[in-house]
């Protein structure tokens, strides 16, 4: 195994870089082990973040060089590379402006001498997927090296010139050696890491199987984990809801980044048979019109798939679909063209012992359904193993609200496709995983909340 450059828009192998070697690996751990009770933990928060917003700074400085390396790895097409890297800077600055509030001394109301302190808990391992690959990087590193903690970075395989670039940002900032690392590693050697004592934490995005093997890892040797693991959102749209808006946001959230992400809308649930047709033929019109093609071409809407394997499964997933009853009503081919391009695919008549009822289908693939009524949407919405986010359209909004607080997921986005922002909590339940990242309540998940009393304090 290699980490490797390969152009999904070409399918040529670009780069190749060799795994480090278990004492590469295990010295990049003692040196951050040693930064971080040496020298980064007794900073002062201010100190930190100066390091991190200038990070953030040079990220916008360097916007065109860090824009390249998503398209050429993972065929994000460009302005969505711009889009990702201006959230990043975003999210950097965010910390920041704000880690010193997030992390300042907490007096126990009702407890006269009792405080709570914020401190640091050590060298934090994340394990991160490639699809957002500074975004998902920098919702780790940013709260955790402001709260103090340094931070192991193992990225996924085929974007390591994003995972090389994104460790020159601390180091060009003026983080010192051992405050942000990124390894090439193998999964062996993230298992032993797991299970050295130095090592206090682990947050991973990723799929099912490997956020199991390292959620059971991880409790066998005692340590907090942060587990996202994708979803299967679910768009409710209500009967009065504007269906103009409804298809312009469903094109959007199913699509973008080549319909590769966590919160992408997976499932459309229509509310009445009529407006249901209504929308399903839109969205056939507007599927079909969607330019696939280069993602350096400012024209295009829809890259490539990021490997041919990525590809291979998203087609047996939709004719294992159809074996079972689907009918597709756009799409479902390969795009005859160099590359790994799949066209953008709505399926409908998916029946609950259909395969597809349960699957997350990471790509340009929709799920459609119609129902006679909320109650009917609301189920089908809850009835997928994933608890993610969810979006809900209605001109009623507080009406919206109510029919939110009836879905099972971490978060519910009304009369939007989302809506990301460095203060808004990100997580899911059920199968998508546990814990937090961004806002305060990222900052908060490796932490020692420690209690501080003074004795006969009034």
């Amino acid at each position: 195994m290699s980490f490797r450059t390969v152009n999904p828009a070409t399918g040529e192998v670009v780069k190749e870089y060799p795994l480090q070697s278990d004492e590469d690996v295990f010295a990049a751990l003692s040196a951050a082990d040693k930064r971080y009770h040496e020298d980064w933990k007794l900073r002062s928060v201010a100190e930190r973040a100066r390091i991190v917003g200038r990070a953030a700074q040079i990220l916008r400085e360097k916007r065109d060089e860090y824009a390249r390396y998503p398209t050429l790895e993972m065929g994000k097409v460009t302005r969505f590379s711009y889009l990702e890297i201006d959230l990043v800077a975003d999210i950097l600055d965010y910390y920041a402006t704000h880690g010193e509030k997030f992390l300042a001394p907490q007096p126990v109301p009702g407890e006269p001498g009792a405080t709570v302190v914020a401190e640091p808990i050590g060298a934090i391992l994340a394990i991160e997927p490639w699809n957002f690959p500074y975004y998902q990087l920098a919702r780790v590193a940013a709260p955790q090296l402001i709260a103090g903690n340094v931070v192991l970075m193992k990225h996924a395989e085929n974007v390591p010139q994003c995972a090389l670039a994104f460790a020159r940002l601390f180091e060009e900032a003026g983080a010192p050696d051992g405050v942000y690392t990124n390894i090439f590693c193998s999964v062996d050697q993230i298992a032993r890491l797991i299970d050295d004592f130095r090592v206090r934490g682990v947050a991973l995005t990723g799929s099912e199987r490997a956020g199991a093997s390292v959620g059971e890892r991880a409790g066998r040797n005692l340590k907090k984990v942060i587990l996202e693991l994708g979803g299967s959102d679910p768009a409710l749209i209500l009967e009065g809801a504007s269906l103009d808006l409804a298809i312009e946001q469903c094109v959007m959230g199913r699509t973008f980044n080549s319909g590769q992400g966590c919160v992408n809308i997976k499932r459309v649930i229509v509310v009445g048979k009529e407006r249901g047709e209504r929308m399903l033929a839109a969205l056939k019109e507007r599927f079909a019109a969607l330019k696939v093609g280069d993602p350096t071409d400012e024209t295009t809407a829809l890259g490539p798939l990021v490997s041919e394997r990525a590809l291979e499964g998203l087609l047996r997933q939709i004719e294992d679909a159809k074996a079972a009853g689907a009918r597709i009503i756009h799409g479902g081919k390969r795009v005859e063209r160099p590359g790994f391009y799949l066209e953008p695919t709505i399926i409908t008549d998916i029946a609950e012992d259909n395969p597809l009822y349960q699957q997350e289908a990471f790509g340009p693939v929709l799920s459609f359904y119609i129902v006679n009524s909320e109650d009917e949407a609301i189920r089908l919405a809850n009835g997928s193993k994933y608890g993610l986010g969810a979006f809900v359209f209605d001109t009623d909004v507080e009406h919206a609200k109510q029919i939110a607080s009836r879905i099972e997921a971490g978060m519910v986005y009304i009369n939007s496709c989302f809506a990301d922002s460095p203060g808004l909590p990100f997580g899911g339940i059920k199968n998508s995983g546990f814990g937090r990242e961004l806002s305060e309540l990222g900052i908060g998940e490796f932490l020692n909340r420690k209690l501080v009393r003074v004795a006969g304090a009034v």
